[in-house]
């Protein structure tokens, strides 16, 4: 998807479909106001009413709410709504008429977000359908242009490519485990280095992992037979004058638990174990595309934790890459392995301050649902800029607290530690507390 700006008059805009936005308490301005079926229009938030002026042929009428409620992530929501009516009448191509941005908040902040909620929402997965030759679709939406007299072509930029960045995450997440193996990852790593000159990458092997002491990653990939672990260290150089940041992405690609197995039902998501590095990659790719001037050392543990006659079984006893032993009583708690693993490799290949994303416990889910995920952190002032910038975003978080008694609960009677409490409690902040 490409998102551009242009500055024109209504009836000289080029798009299958003319998205204008209305507040309420606003009425339509002409000729939109006298169109036929252009009474029924509403400011109310997400409404939608499609009507036909002749020029453009096309205009869908879309509800903003109060002006003074509208934010970013509104915007976000009416740019999907957008592309939702766009897929109505079979278009490809839309055009924003620019709405007027509440007092406080930057025209361009609403720019982008309409762009990338547009471009989010015209997300589809149908590559193993008959028909597809196994190939991914084109996207169905192919361009997004915003309409304004104002220099915003830096902020729809960004729009494009966080949305696009966006919807290669989730195309990963939602491969099959039988091809998005770590090696699959690994050459999407290498890609991204092709891509962007600032990037390069590094990947290692099951043997090199065991030579470097990573004893959790080498413990939780004991079971897959068939499917060879990777260590994916990909270094940008942004030119960043500041800090060195770390981001780590848990990259599982299929966790059946192992010999602690879960459940049956529902097991095929796991494939979506491989999510936070999903995140990570694609977040590389589009700092690079946008050059931003930061330097980032990113990790990606990936292996498959599976059941077999050479898994990791509960009681075994391994060695972390810092030294510390751990009892696993449980093997369905390998994401915190694998990552004790990651975060220490990433902190001496010079990172001064690391983030990881991982889809860590189902116990987060119970407690917060999809509308905010966990953050735990030992650092505030790195902890209130995840969540500044996951309010700017939509991308909610909310903090949950380490305490010296949680940790208290991963210490191990025989070894340093224990990956799981047999009392559990507060099994998401005792997965960060490890």
């Amino acid at each position: 998807m490409k998102a551009y700006t242009t500055d024109v008059a209504l009836s000289d805009l080029d798009a299958d479909l003319i998205a204008v936005g209305l507040y309420e308490g606003d009425e339509l301005s002409e000729p939109l106001g006298s169109t036929a079926g252009a009474v029924d229009a509403s400011g109310e938030f997400k409404s939608t009413v499609i009507i036909y002026p002749g020029k453009p042929e096309r205009v869908v009428v879309i509800g903003l709410g109060k002006k003074e409620d509208f934010t970013a992530e509104k915007a976000r929501v009416v740019g999907a709504v957008s592309q939702k009516a766009l897929g109505q009448v079979k278009g490809e191509a839309l055009a924003w008429m620019l709405p007027d941005s509440p007092v406080g908040i930057e025209p361009g902040r609403i720019a982008a977000a309409l762009v990338e909620g547009a471009g989010l929402s015209a997300f589809e997965f149908d590559r193993y359908k008959s028909g597809s030759d196994g190939q991914e679709a084109p996207p169905s939406l192919k361009a997004v242009e915003i309409n304004t007299d104002l220099d915003l072509a830096d902020m729809v930029r960004v729009g494009e490519v966080v949305s696009n960045s966006g919807n290669r995450a989730r195309y990963l997440q939602s491969l099959p485990a039988n091809e998005a193996t770590p090696e699959y990852l690994a050459g999407r790593a290498r890609e991204i280095a092709d891509a962007h000159e600032k990037v390069s990458v590094d990947v290692m092997d099951r043997e090199q992992i065991i030579a470097a002491g990573m004893g959790g990653l080498e413990a939780v990939s004991k079971g897959g037979e068939h499917v060879e672990p990777r260590l994916i260290t990909l270094k940008y150089n942004g030119g960043g004058e500041g800090e060195t940041l770390g981001l780590i992405g848990k990259s599982v690609t299929f966790d059946t638990g192992g010999i602690s197995i879960k459940p049956s039902a529902g097991m095929h998501e796991m494939k979506m174990d491989m999510s936070g590095g999903a995140a990570v990659l694609e977040a590389v790719d589009a700092i690079a595309e946008l050059d931003i001037p930061i330097d980032i050392i990113a990790v990606l543990p990936s292996t498959e934790n599976m059941p077999s006659g050479t898994a990791l079984k509960p009681g075994d006893i391994i060695t972390q890459l810092n030294g510390k032993t751990v009892e696993v009583t449980n093997t369905d708690a390998e994401g915190r392995l694998i990552l004790a693993d990651a975060l220490v490799h990433c902190a001496r290949e010079g990172a001064d301050r690391m983030v990881d994303l991982a889809t860590l416990t189902g116990a987060v889910l119970i407690g917060l649902g999809s509308t905010y995920a966990a953050l735990i952190s030992n650092d505030d002032d790195l902890a209130a800029s995840v969540t500044a910038a996951g309010e700017r975003t939509g991308e909610l978080v909310w903090r949950l607290p380490l305490h010296e008694e949680y940790k208290n609960l991963t210490k191990g009677e025989i070894t340093d530690l224990v990956n799981a409490s047999a009392q559990r409690k507060a099994g998401t902040i005792y997965a960060g507390s490890f």
